[in-house]
């Protein structure tokens, strides 16, 4: 750069002068290289470079502005503390950036995934299992860039350097406390690794924690958000998962068995009432056409247990259709066999015409 035109300036204004072109040209740089891939990012069919240009177009920016610093920085009269603050600045400013680009490009595989991995269709197993993994080891990997970036930029100053080389001679003991105090993070941590790859519960997985119904909505590095029915979040840590029973109705299929149960008068008529459930059952939409029975299960001295079963695609699907089938059959009774309503019924002793 020539700098004969800012040579009559003090130097504090050459310093601000030299800067705003240096950053000003960067950010053109910038700019113009982002237009030019975003224009041929618009004539490909496939979606990965948008997620790649829209994850690394930021640190890009300060990649750039860094870099024209660094070539100018020769130009400035600096000197003393000046220079050795430059130093500094710039031994913080470079494992920062690379940091940032590493975490760009797993944000933009993490994304990929994503996008491939669709969960809205049907058969969503592989697409959940693909999701759940992605995550996990997202975060596992956004955790250990994270912590080498900040390593390295502590060990870019002298005297944390020298500070960090005394305590190790101390650290056997210093461990052992931190390890006792993290315990539960630790168990945690190393409970979302193996989760990761054991795969009990994956993303959407309908589940029953702690007797609550819900989602799998966000698997963390140390603990499992659960949406509930009721709109409710469930906090779980990951350990319970690996260590606690529960139930997972999406484990290998999303098909389900849904149960309806009806408490009837023994005199119901059975046969006239399973050909009533077999066109109420085939006239929703919510079935999925597998299976659908009906079966006197239990008996009661005044009522009999009669039990439907009919499937559905997914967990939700078959809680409303077990509740279109009991109201429609219910309504049926009401309407059309009041006589199959249970009825108390009561003991009558002697004769019919009592006591003499």
């Amino acid at each position: 750069m020539d700098r004969q035109w800012i040579e009559g300036l003090p130097a504090w204004l050459q310093i601000l002068a030299t800067l705003t072109l240096a950053i000003a040209a960067a950010l053109a740089l910038h700019w113009a290289m982002a237009l030019l891939l975003r224009r041929a990012v618009a004539r490909t069919a496939t979606r990965t470079d948008n997620f790649l240009l829209d994850r690394f177009v930021r640190p890009a920016r300060w990649v750039l502005i860094v870099l024209a610093l660094s070539f100018v920085q020769p130009l400035l009269p600096l000197a003393g503390r000046a220079e050795a603050a430059w130093a500094r600045l710039s031994g913080l400013l470079l494992p920062g950036l690379v940091g940032w680009l590493a975490v760009a490009l797993l944000g933009a595989i993490h994304d990929v995934v994503q996008d491939r991995a669709d969960i809205s269709v049907a058969d969503n197993l592989m697409a959940r299992r693909r999701r759940t993994r992605a995550t996990i080891l997202y975060r596992i990997g956004l955790f250990l860039v994270l912590l080498v970036t900040f390593c390295m930029m502590l060990m870019s100053i002298p005297s944390v350097r020298s500070i960090g080389v005394t305590l190790i001679a101390s650290a056997g003991l210093a461990g052992l406390a931190v390890g006792a105090a993290a315990q539960p993070a630790l168990k945690n941590l190393i409970a979302g690794i193996q989760m990761a790859f054991t795969e009990p519960i994956r993303i959407d997985d309908v589940v029953i924690m702690d007797g609550e119904w819900g989602r799998i909505e966000e698997i963390r590095l140390t603990f499992v958000v659960v949406k509930l029915w009721d709109e409710r979040r469930l906090i779980v840590p990951v350990s319970k998962f690996l260590e606690n029973s529960f139930q997972n109705w999406t484990r290998e299929t999303a098909q389900l068995l849904g149960t309806v149960l009806w408490y009837l008068d023994p005199a119901a008529d059975i046969a006239r009432l399973r050909a009533k459930l077999a066109e109420i059952v085939q006239a929703n939409r919510r079935w999925d056409g597998r299976f659908f029975n009906m079966q006197v299960t239990d008996m009661r001295p005044d009522a009999i247990e009669v039990r439907a079963l009919v499937t559905a695609a997914d967990a939700s699907t078959a809680f409303d259709l077990r509740c279109d089938v009991r109201e429609a059959l219910l309504a049926y009774i009401a309407r059309e066999m009041p006589e199959a309503l249970p009825r108390r019924r009561q003991e009558i002793g002697g004769s019919a015409g009592g006591p003499a």
